[in-house]
């Protein structure tokens, strides 16, 4: 097994936002680079109007994390931002060590973290884009680095490939995703013709969504504290208590400055989302940054187009906080959000309520008797109401259906009870 290795942290504040924010970020970077398999020695922090075209950062800076690198042995500097390729190149030439930035270790992570076909293909596929422009001198440069964060995925191999074949490999891979997509899209036409709503949990990478998703479809997917633990996609039926039935889809955490690139080839993944009938904006409450991580996801809502799906924040892990009993009794005049514990259980029961009242209004229940000598009266209910119960009585069908009042006036002469 290979030791961990030993990075320092950099960040560029070009703006007064960006410094205030620069210790929350860099406490998840750190929070990244430890999923990724790093010690963090250092955090090094630098204020300048604009980053430099050469370096990113100044070159004074760059001779003071040269003096870092030999005082610490550090063997990577991870960047809290984009780096150009000509950036990058030029640190890792007067570092003498592995440079990376942010985009990069989250798809190493992703890499190490993908479990499907599918997670791994669209994992590979963001990271061959990501360093197709930046195959220059790199093979090179890798070799003399060697491996560790930042490396994984396609590996020095293919990276020391030439261009035609990486490109010739991002194009079957694009197909595979085209095709996994296709398949995915099925799926969920399928789900669509039966009527029953779906529910998407989204969420900050770690808030809780799939010990709610456990909770809510009485499922035991692993959990973990991890950033990124769930990558691939989990779609289950689930029931409220009267048994009305759901769609509820668990999805890939986000993250702020989320690389374009994963966004892209996760497409087919947060699709998923678009095609939900409810969000469930899953918060974590006792993060000292939740507000900056709603506004994170909520930006990347609206990148994907789900800027106008309905939205219930879920407020979790109220078990943290000292006033979790005034939290739970907010409950009960909250519109827009809920507030629970996804671990202890508390409020899932009133996000329940909340998510059965807005699937479900407007529907109302009727007990049907269609004679079956009347050809096409039982099928056409299904593209009109969601069939909860469905049994035969000698000449007749004998349903039970949620629909809309306005859609049952023509069969009014068979319903026997409507509630």
């Amino acid at each position: 097994m290979r030791a961990v290795e030993k990075t320092v942290l950099v960040s560029l504040s070009t703006s007064a936002r960006e410094k205030i924010e620069a210790g929350d970020s860099m406490d998840e970077l750190e929070g990244l680079s430890r999923a990724a398999g790093a010690v963090v020695l250092e955090k090094v922090f630098q204020v300048r109007p604009r980053p430099s075209p050469r370096y990113f950062i100044g070159e004074g800076k760059v001779e003071e994390l040269k003096a870092l690198r030999e005082k610490v042995e550090a063997e990577t500097f991870i960047f809290d931002h984009r780096l150009s390729p000509t950036q990058q190149r030029n640190l890792e030439a007067a570092l003498e060590v592995k440079v990376i930035d942010r985009t990069q270790l989250i798809l190493d992570i992703f890499a190490r973290r993908a479990r499907s076909t599918e997670g791994k293909l669209q994992v590979e596929l963001a990271q061959l884009k990501d360093l197709l422009p930046r195959l220059a001198g790199r093979g090179k440069s890798l070799s003399r680095l060697g491996g560790g964060i930042g490396t994984r995925g396609p590996g020095e191999k293919k990276l020391e490939t030439d261009r035609r074949h990486i490109q010739d490999r991002i194009t079957k891979i694009q197909r595979e995703v085209r095709a996994v997509a296709k398949r995915r899209s099925g799926q969920r036409l399928s789900r669509k013709e039966s009527l029953i709503p779906m529910v998407a949990l989204v969420g900050y990478t770690s808030v809780g969504k799939s010990t709610l998703f456990n909770r809510l479809a009485e499922e035991s997917t692993p959990t973990s504290p991890s950033l990124f633990a769930t990558l691939d996609p989990l779609v289950r039926r689930a029931r409220f208590a009267d048994g009305l039935p759901y769609f509820l889809s668990d999805t890939v955490g986000f993250i702020r400055k989320l690389p374009v690139e994963l966004v892209v080839s996760f497409r087919a993944t947060l699709e998923e989302v678009l095609e939900a009938d409810q969000v469930v904006h899953v918060i974590d409450l006792s993060a000292p940054s939740a507000d900056a991580q709603a506004e994170a996801v909520a930006k990347i809502l609206a990148d994907i187009g789900a800027a106008d799906i309905p939205v219930l924040r879920a407020y979790n892990k109220i078990d943290r906080l000292p006033d979790r009993g005034a939290l739970l009794a907010r409950n009960a005049a909250a519109e827009e959000a809920v507030y629970l514990s996804a671990a202890a259980g508390d409020g899932v029961d009133d996000l329940k309520d909340r998510l059965r009242s807005r699937l479900y209004r407007g529907l109302r229940a009727f007990d049907l008797r269609l004679p079956k000598a009347v050809p096409g009266l039982a099928a056409s209910l299904g593209h009109r109401a969601l069939i909860l119960k469905k049994q035969e009585d000698g000449d007749y069908h004998v349903l039970r259906v949620m629909a809309d009042p306005g859609q049952m006036v023509d069969l009014a002469p068979f319903i026997t009870r409507g509630e």
